[in-house]
């Protein structure tokens, strides 16, 4: 009876046709989470009045058309737009305030798990604006939504259950507000990721990421400190580099240390030479415009924030905040305006290029690493400009050239 009351509470009116589904999804739902630790009372509680929010992104709702953005280039940010001058310039500003005021916690974080406290406030910048931005959703809510119709259900029941887990802990009800994904707190943790790496950064015997921002800090450490992070290292560097070599050399695969890439014409864009240590380093090339901006050779640590989120834009707009909070300034190399492509186009061109031989792993239209390491490849054996970047010029070559 339990059950079926709380099923029914997750109801809503504008989709009557999943009611036996939804019903189907919270029967399942409380043995796992009893299993997990998490007691009949809290469970109900938690369940009670939720439904489904079905304006989420990232839903798989049957009998909906997919909806098709492909003709929308706003559906891409760019990356000038993403890492906005005005907003880094703000966030910087703020970021050495809280610097200077949390320098003692942040300092102590330092020396217990070896992560860089400039990373540490960069985080808190882009994921809550230093708490200033409220996180609109309610936590319970968006996992089970996601968890029942999600595109990635099973990681999304984990997380749910995580969440009630966190509840029966003592989480109260009122700190689960959250992203559209679920992440919580000051500085955006999933759920499993705060049962793993939650810290009292303050020495109350608590961890309260909602309230305490050296809880908020010293667990962002340990959760960078535990994805790998190298005591020392920076997150990259900006570059520039001669006739020798071009942007076809991105991404992972063609990693390699520094002093490698030195050896193929790359430099430091603030003319600075790089260090001793600095030349051991492991890192690979990264071109989120193509040759229409500033590049970069990422560092392992690089990887490890992309990690925090998944996400190479991400991960260059907290290392460059970071710099920015440090008292570096802009990036050497300005991004250059250009027609951001469309959806679709980047979507025909991966797909035309798997025909061809190049091993795309994604035809999904976003330009991640591997699509512009690819262009790049074709532009270079074809004898065309090498911008690393999708257009319909390049979608038009690659077509007629499989036409032959």
């Amino acid at each position: 009876m339990h059950v079926l009351l709380a099923a029914a509470a997750l109801l809503t009116a504008g989709a009557p046709a999943r009611a036996e589904t939804f019903e189907a999804f919270v029967a399942g739902l409380w043995p796992d989470a009893s299993k997990a630790g998490v007691s009949r009372a809290t469970f109900d509680a938690a369940m009670k009045g939720v439904t489904p929010d079905y304006k989420l992104p990232d839903l798989a709702l049957p009998g909906k058309p997919k909806v098709d953005n492909s003709g929308q280039a706003e559906f891409t940010k760019t990356a000038a737009d993403y890492i906005s001058k005005p907003y880094m310039e703000k966030l910087s500003s703020q970021g050495r305030s809280f610097f200077a005021k949390y320098k003692g916690p942040l300092k102590e974080i330092e020396r217990k798990t070896g992560v860089d406290p400039y990373i540490l406030v960069a985080i808190w910048g882009r994921e809550t604006a230093y708490g200033y931005h409220k996180l609109p959703h309610d936590a319970i809510r968006v996992l089970s939504t996601l968890a029942y119709t999600g595109r990635r259900k099973d990681m999304f029941r984990n997380e749910l259950i995580a969440a009630l887990r966190m509840l029966q802990m003592g989480v109260p009800r009122s700190d689960m507000k959250s992203s559209w994904a679920g992440a919580v707190g000051l500085t955006q943790f999933m759920p499993t990721e705060y049962l793993k790496y939650a810290d009292d950064g303050d020495g109350d015997g608590k961890a309260d990421i909602w309230r305490s921002i050296p809880d908020a800090l010293a667990s962002a450490a340990r959760q960078l400190e535990g994805k790998g992070w190298k005591r020392g290292q920076g997150w990259g560097y900006e570059v520039v580099y001669g006739r020798g070599a071009d942007c076809s050399l991105e991404g992972p695969p063609d990693e390699r240390a520094i002093a490698k890439w030195i050896d193929l014409g790359f430099m430091r864009a603030d003319g600075k030479p790089f260090s001793k240590s600095q030349k051991a380093e492991v890192a690979y090339l990264m071109s989120p415009a193509g040759t229409y901006g500033p590049q970069f050779l990422a560092s392992e640590n690089f990887k490890v924030i992309r990690l925090y989120n998944t996400s190479d834009l991400y991960a260059l707009f907290v290392g460059h905040l970071s710099d920015r909070i440090r008292g570096g300034g802009d990036f050497a190399t300005p991004w250059a305006e250009f027609n951001q492509p469309r959806t679709r186009t980047v979507h025909d061109l991966q797909a035309r290029l798997k025909a061809l031989g190049y091993p795309m792993d994604k035809i999904d239209g976003k330009i991640g690493s591997n699509t512009r390491k690819q262009i790049g490849l074709y532009q270079k054996s074809n004898g065309l400009k090498i911008d690393c970047w999708p257009s319909e010029a390049v979608l038009s070559h690659a077509n007629s050239k499989a036409e032959r």
